[in-house]
C-alpha cells in the first residue's frame, strides 16, 4: 500500500509571499519598479515564521534571523512591514520597525514609501506621511523608531521588526517592543541582523549576541522550553576556510545573486578590514580578545565514546551560587572528557540560583557510578558543601584557580586539543553546552606574561564553567595516568575549615 505524502505544516506564510510578490516592487537599482521575486531562502523564512500551531494561533511569537550583508534584509523587512498592514488576523494593525539609529530606521521606511509610490494599488490604499504610513480601511499604522524606547511605551504592535540588532546600544527597544507584542494574539517580534562584536561598550554581551546564543541553544536541543522562538542563521562554520569561495557560497544565501562573486574575492584580498569581512560577508562574531583555541579544533576532537560505569575518572568541579553556573566534568585517565552535570542560569532568568542540595546529591551519585579518583574543586562559595562531601569520605581535593595552577593546566589542555590527544563527547545537550563554554573562553595575559583562560569580559554573560572544569579534570587525570600510582605519590591537599 502506497504511503500518503506527509501533510505540510499549516502556515500563513504563503499569504505574506503572495502579497509581497503581487504588490511590492524593487525600490531602487537596475530592477527598480519591477515586482519583487523572493529568493528561496526568503520564502522558506516566511513560511516557517508564520506557521500555525496546534491551538490555531501562530506558532512563533519571537524570531531572530541572521544573514550576511547584501542578502536582501532591508527589502525583506520593508515588504514584510507592508504586509503587516493587511494581515488578515489583525484589524487595526500596528506595525513598528525599530533600528539602532534614525538613519537606519529611515532606510526601512523610505524603502517602504518608495514601494508604495511604485505600485498603483498600494498608493491608492495607503497614506504616507513623514514618519507614519496609514491603512485607513482597517485602521492599520506603520511607523519606525530608532533606539528611543520611551516612545514605544504604550504600543501594542501586531508586528515589530528590529533591523540590524547588532547595533542596538542596549536592550531597551527590544524589551519594550517584546512587551508590546505580548498584548496581542498572533503577534510577532522579529530581529534581523548581521553579526558584529560580541560585547557592547560596557563589556557585556550584546543583545544580538545573546539572542544568537539563545537560538543556538534551541537549535542544539539544550533549550526545549522556548517553542515560540524561531531562529535561522546563515554564516561560515567553525571548520570553514574564510578565504574559500565554497565558504562564501555556504554563508551567503544570496551569493552571486544580489552580491557578485568577485566582490567577495576583492574583500577577502584586503578590500575591507579583516574583521569587517568576517562579520559582513561571513556573518561571524568577532571578539576583542584572543581566542583560546584555534577555530574548529575542539570540534575536531569529538568522539561518540561515553564514560562507562566503574571506569576510573577525575571529576572537575567549578561552581558559583548565582552568577554563572555549576559544572561537573569527568576525565578518564586516557584523556576522554565528558560533561556530567550542569546547572546554568538561563539567559532570560536573572533570579536563578543553583540548587545546592541537588548538586551535592549529583556528586554522590557520580562517586557511586564511577571509580572517582579525585574531585578537583575550587572551594569558592562551595566550601561548606565540599567539606560535607569530604567528611562523607568522598575524594575532594583543593584545586585553586590561580595562575600557578591554571596556566599549565590550560596550556596542557590546549596542546591536547591541537595535537588531538584528547577526545570528548557525552549526552547531546551537555556536549553542546561543553562546546559552547569552550568556544566562549578567551586568553588573558597578566603583567608577567602568564596566560590564563577567562571570559572575554567580567560583565559578559557567556559561561565558561564547563571549560574550566574540563581543564581541571584533564590536568589531574593526566597526573594520575603518569604519576598517581607511583610509590612516592605526594599527599593530596584536602579541604580544611577556617572556622
Amino acid at each position: 500500500m502506497a504511503r500518503r505524502p506527509k501533510a505540510a505544516t499549516p502556515t500563513h506564510g504563503q499569504l505574506a509571499i503572495e502579497f509581497i510578490e503581487a504588490f511590492c516592487r524593487v525600490p531602487k537599482g537596475e530592477m527598480a519598479g519591477q515586482l519583487m521575486k523572493l529568493l528561496p531562502y526568503q520564502r522558506e523564512l516566511l513560511e516557517q515564521a508564520f506557521e500555525i500551531g496546534a491551538g490555531g494561533t501562530r506558532r512563533y511569537r519571537r524570531a531572530f534571523w541572521g544573514m550576511p550583508r547584501g542578502s536582501g534584509k532591508s527589502g525583506l523587512a520593508s515588504s514584510l512591514a507592508l504586509f503587516g498592514l493587511f494581515d488578515p488576523l489583525h484589524v487595526g494593525a500596528e506595525v513598528v520597525v525599530g533600528a539602532g539609529d534614525r538613519q537606519q530606521a529611515r532606510i526601512i521606511f523610505d524603502a517602504a514609501r518608495r514601494m508604495i509610490e511604485l505600485d498603483p494599488i498600494l498608493s491608492e490604499r495607503l497614506r504616507v506621511y513623514k514618519t507614519v504610513i496609514e491603512e485607513p480601511t482597517r485602521g492599520g499604522t506603520f511607523r519606525v523608531l530608532s533606539a528611543d524606547a520611551p516612545r514605544a511605551e504604550g504600543l501594542s504592535p501586531s508586528l515589530a521588526i528590529v533591523d540590524e540588532v547588532h547595533v542596538q546600544p542596549n536592550d531597551d527597544l527590544w524589551s519594550v517592543l517584546s512587551l508590546g507584542t505580548s498584548k496581542r494574539r498572533n503577534s510577532l517580534i522579529l530581529g534581523i541582523t548581521t553579526a558584529g562584536k560580541k560585547t557592547d561598550s560596557h563589556g557585556r554581551d550584546s543583545l544580538a549576541y545573546r539572542l544568537w546564543q539563545l537560538g543556538n541553544q534551541i537549535a542544539d536541543g539544550e533549550r526545549t522550553d522556548l517553542t515560540d522562538f524561531h531562529f535561522r542563521w546563515w554564516g561560515a562554520g567553525p571548520k570553514d576556510d574564510p578565504k574559500s569561495p565554497e565558504t562564501w557560497k555556504k554563508a551567503n544565501p544570496a551569493y552571486d545573486i544580489l552580491v557578485p562573486a568577485d566582490a567577495f574575492a576583492a574583500d577577502a584580498a584586503g578590500g575591507v578590514p579583516w574583521d569587517d569581512f568576517l562579520t559582513r560577508r561571513l556573518n561571524l562574531w568577532v571578539s576583542s580578545n584572543e581566542s583560546w583555541l584555534p577555530r574548529g579544533s575542539f570540534s575536531d576532537c569529538y568522539a561518540p565514546r561515553r564514560i562507562q560505569p566503574g571506569e576510573p575518572i577525575v571529576v572537575g568541579f567549578d561552581g558559583a551560587f548565582n552568577g554563572d553556573c555549576v559544572a561537573l566534568v569527568g576525565a578518564t585517565l586516557d584523556g576522554h572528557i565528558e560533561p556530567l552535570g550542569l546547572w546554568e542560569r538561563p539567559i532570560d532568568d536573572p533570579a536563578y540560583q543553583a540548587p545546592i542540595e541537588e548538586v551535592e546529591a549529583a556528586i554522590r551519585d557520580l562517586c557511586r557510578t564511577y571509580d572517582v579518583k579525585e574531585i578537583a574543586a575550587d572551594p569558592y562559595r562551595w566550601a561548606r558543601s565540599l567539606q560535607i562531601l569530604e567528611a562523607e569520605g568522598l575524594p575532594v581535593v583543593h584545586f585553586p584557580q590561580n595562575t600557578t595552577r591554571m596556566t599549565p593546566a590550560t596550556s596542557g589542555f590546549r596542546d591536547s586539543v591541537i595535537t588531538k590527544a584528547l577526545t570528548w563527547g557525552g549526552d547531546d545537550k551537555l556536549a553542546a553546552a561543553l562546546r559552547r563554554h569552550i568556544e566562549a573562553a578567551t586568553i588573558r595575559t597578566d603583567r608577567e606574561g602568564r596566560q590564563k583562560m577567562a571570559k572575554e569580559s567580567r560583565a559578559s554573560g557567556r559561561r565558561i564553567d564547563l571549560a574550566v572544569a574540563a581543564v581541571m579534570a584533564l590536568s589531574r587525570a593526566r597526573w594520575y595516568a603518569t604519576e598517581g600510582n607511583k610509590p612516592d605519590e605526594k599527599p593530596k591537599v584536602k579541604f580544611f575549615s577556617f572556622d
